[in-house]
């Protein structure tokens, strides 16, 4: 179990702080381009699946290469150390971005994230009923908050028009961000940031290899020119070129910047700053893919980044 992290008061940020905010900021604003990205690229014709697979096997080999390059011996694993990094991948990774591409692949990109970014919520729950914490009363104000906003973004009143899988998707997606998130915080004591996200997307790699066999993977989608759809629909780009943005911008700098951050402020404070993700990508979206929300969706939404933010002050 992870100790307690203190509640001594803290003084004013210092320059590593900073740095901390600084990586986490970068990094949601880069997993936010990836968005529209992966959405693009789920429309080539891979599953949801399948571009999980390649984006956790080909991150896996390109951190491997590098760590071998530059520091072997941080490849070193404990035995104590090999059930965490296996839960650590499979859930920590793997779920979180199986679940991610599942929700935005059935919903707008900026709904889907603002439904898995309720985690920095259940991080605070998990502060007070875990960790045994005091929050004060106004983290149920924060539920309040989010449950009302959510509520709004869906549209509950219409019976939810929203795609059922999406939305459960994107949900499944928040519990396991949340699990990243305390999990990595926990072990970035002991490891650094590039072998943990080795380890990770290894793992990952090798549950999609065993769910789907790598021969059976459809190559020749990768060779493909795909239309960038939305406003840029009317250009086009190499399925593989998407890929590798999305590998390597989105997924080994992105995660190596969150995951390095958990050495300078806590799993709570980077949550609270990967809270601009589903802002930006809601932007990145209504530009670059014509997608919208609804007066009644984007009041949800604020109401939800609201309550976000009042959990976060809570503690």
């Amino acid at each position: 179990m992870v100790d307690a992290p203190t509640l001594l008061p803290e003084g004013p940020p210092d320059d590593k702080t900073r740095l901390g905010y600084a990586m986490v900021a970068t990094a949601a604003t880069l997993f936010a381009v990836n968005g529209s990205v992966s959405k693009v690229v789920l429309g080539s014709g891979l599953s949801s699946l399948e571009l999980a697979q390649i984006r956790n096997t080909c991150a896996a080999i390109l951190f491997l290469a590098f760590l071998l390059v530059v520091a072997p011996g941080r490849l070193r694993v404990g035995r104590r150390e090999l059930a965490f990094l296996v839960a650590f991948g499979i859930v920590g990774i793997g779920l979180v971005q199986w679940l991610y591409f599942v929700a935005i692949d059935n919903l707008p990109v900026g709904i889907a994230l603002l439904i898995e970014f309720t985690a920095p919520l259940f991080v605070a729950l998990f502060a007070r009923f875990v960790y045994k914490e005091h929050v004060r009363r106004r983290i149920w104000v924060a539920v309040a908050l989010c449950l009302t906003g959510l509520a709004l973004v869906v549209e509950l009143w219409t019976g939810v028009k929203l795609s059922t899988v999406g939305i459960t998707a994107a949900f499944g997606g928040a519990l396991a961000l949340t699990a990243y998130l305390l999990m990595a915080e926990r072990e970035r004591r002991h490891r650094d940031a590039a072998s943990l996200s080795f380890y990770g997307f290894l793992v990952a790699a090798l549950l999609w290899a065993i769910i789907q066999p790598l021969w059976s993977f459809p190559y020749e989608v990768l060779r493909a020119e795909v239309s960038l759809q939305g406003n840029l629909s009317e250009y086009t780009a190499p399925v593989w070129a998407l890929v590798a943005f999305i590998v390597v911008i989105g997924t080994m700098i992105t995660f190596s910047l969150l995951t390095g951050s958990l050495r300078h402020i806590s799993a709570t404070r980077a949550s609270i700053v990967a809270t601009l993700e589903p802002v930006v990508a809601t932007v990145v979206a209504w530009a670059w893919l014509g997608e919208t929300f609804g007066p009644t969706q984007l009041a949800g939404g604020a109401i939800v980044i609201a309550g976000i933010l009042v959990a976060q002050s809570a503690r």
